[in-house]
């Protein structure tokens, strides 16, 4: 190897991990938003990242001006959506913990949630992003937003010795 190619991967290697330092606490959360873990028992969200972080050094000298944590941002949500299709279906549950703020919505909602209001992407560039219309991007957005913002309430005890009537 020539010095020159030694100079530019030591470049390489310099510019990636300043991105990683400056990017990688906040893919880590969104992963874990994704994933409904606790913040501090994530290891899919822990795959997750690492996953999109080394498709995006891989990629790297072909990003040619490029946004490297868009490029991570999009496959991030794109391993998971394909992670939860293939393992429980478009509409299927994962694992959720009860500590996640997003562990009510389904997983679709979460990553639509994530990508709308955590991550600030636009609605049209969410549907590309993921195959769907826009008025799926929008109406699925709508209602997790209202399911975070008016949660299920469980259900009252009932008072000991009253009946429930046979249905």
């Amino acid at each position: 190897m020539s010095d020159r190619q030694a100079a530019r991967q030591a470049h390489r290697a310099r510019e990636f991990e300043a991105f990683v330092a400056g990017a990688a606490g906040r893919l880590l959360h969104a992963a874990t938003l994704l994933t409904a873990e606790a913040p501090d028992a994530n290891p899919r969200a822990r795959r997750l990242l690492t996953h999109a972080l080394a498709h995006t050094y891989a990629h790297w000298d072909r990003l040619h001006g490029e946004d490297p944590y868009d490029r991570a941002r999009q496959f991030l949500a794109g391993r998971f959506a394909r992670a939860i299709w293939h393992q429980y279906g478009v509409f299927g549950r994962a694992r959720t913990d009860p500590r996640s703020p997003l562990a009510a919505l389904a997983p679709q909602e979460r990553l639509i949630l994530v990508l709308r209001l955590y991550e600030g992407v636009a609605e049209q560039q969410t549907a590309a992003l993921l195959g769907l219309p826009i008025e799926r991007v929008h109406t699925v957005c709508d209602r997790a937003t209202a399911t975070m913002l008016h949660p299920a309430r469980p259900a009252a005890p009932r008072a000991v010795g009253t009946k429930v009537a046979p249905s």
